[in-house]
């Protein structure tokens, strides 16, 4: 799930309550549609901010981010930032030079209008502070749908995601290559989009490697994406750095145990006993996955289970958009400072 399906569940939940939602469509101006500059858009947040909205943006880097402060500075309404892991080291080393140039012309100057920032994570905080960034922050995490089903697993260790090389998925072909010959009944299946020709450069490591049974498939969704999840015994995100990491929440709604490195929020794991949460390296992820698959089949249901529960006890939507809503009046003067916000 990205950044744009979190907002819209959000958008959902939060239209509950008495918020009113309203989805904008708009075209982008010809020329510098590399930008996403598009004057109906503008148009219409100018028209909201007079009515009093508060204007809540996703991401970084483009105009529909660096925009819209100036409007809620114009009109005096509160204005909130989402970064959505943009500010993280590994996303900011990424086109870093493009972005050190869009940092001084505008980014940050429109960050340091932020009334307040949004954090998905206690590391997502950290990011925000070390760009010296002091406007209060809401640390509330992205919500989970619970999928109905109950897991039905087979030997597989599954990588479902974006095939990008933050995602470390090198370093999970190489510590299957290690072990794969211990463990006969399994296989590593890696599902997801690629970016920037990651796939071919993988599938070029596994035959260098002569990995076995390591099978690759184009992006899933909707109920197949939900199936893959089920029927994977395990979870693994490798990744260097991430915000949140949608991907754990799912695969832990769904009952599978999961395996995620130290660039990813997810300490949890360990505390709630679902999972690993492992340092970086290929020697921290081997041994890992030599616990995970060693153990029997009933301890990772059991695993599962407490992962699921977990989920739904801390990441369901209808508390999460209360804590947004929350957030949101309190920006508006209109009610307490929300436990979730950190001055």
């Amino acid at each position: 799930m990205g950044a744009d399906s979190v907002v819209m569940a959000i958008g959902r939940r939060m239209s509950e309550p008495g918020l009113e939602i309203f989805q904008q469509d708009w075209a982008w101006v010809p020329g510098v549609k590399h930008l996403m500059y598009s004057t109906s858009l503008i148009n219409a947040l100018d028209q909201a901010a007079r009515k009093g909205a508060v204007i809540h943006g996703h991401g970084l880097w483009l105009m529909p981010n660096i925009r819209p402060a100036r409007i809620a500075a114009r009109h005096g309404v509160p204005f909130l930032v989402s970064p959505r892991g943009m500010l993280g080291p590994e996303a900011l080393a990424f086109s870093s030079r493009r972005k050190k140039v869009m940092w001084a012309l505008a980014q940050h100057n429109a960050l340091e209008l932020a009334d307040c920032f949004h954090a998905t994570s206690v590391a997502e905080y950290e990011d925000i502070r070390r760009m010296s960034l002091r406007a209060p922050v809401a640390v509330i995490p992205n919500g989970i749908h619970i999928p109905v089903g109950e897991p039905n697993p087979a030997y597989t260790i599954l990588y479902l995601g974006r095939l990008h090389p933050k995602k470390g998925i090198d370093r999970l072909i190489e510590a299957w290559a290690r072990l794969a010959i211990d463990f006969p009944d399994w296989r590593l299946r890696i599902v997801g989009p690629s970016e920037i020709g990651c796939r071919e450069a993988l599938e070029a490591q596994v035959v260098r490697l002569a990995v076995p049974r390591v099978c690759f498939e184009d992006a899933l969704r909707g109920d197949d994406k939900w199936s893959a999840y089920r029927e994977a015994g395990l979870f693994v995100l490798p990744t260097l750095n991430e915000n949140f990491g949608m991907v754990v929440a799912e695969a832990l709604a769904t009952g599978t145990p999961v395996i995620s490195s130290k660039g990813a929020p997810w300490s949890g794991l360990v505390e709630e006993r679902c999972g690993w949460w492992v340092d970086h390296g290929v020697e921290a992820l081997e041994a890992a996955l030599r616990r995970a698959l060693a153990i029997s089949p009933e301890e990772r249901l059991v695993m599962g289970r407490r992962g699921r529960e977990w989920m739904k006890r801390e990441f369901g939507w209808e508390s999460i958009a209360e804590r947004m809503a929350a957030t949101y009046a309190w920006c508006l003067g209109e009610g307490e400072r929300p436990e979730c916000v950190v001055q």
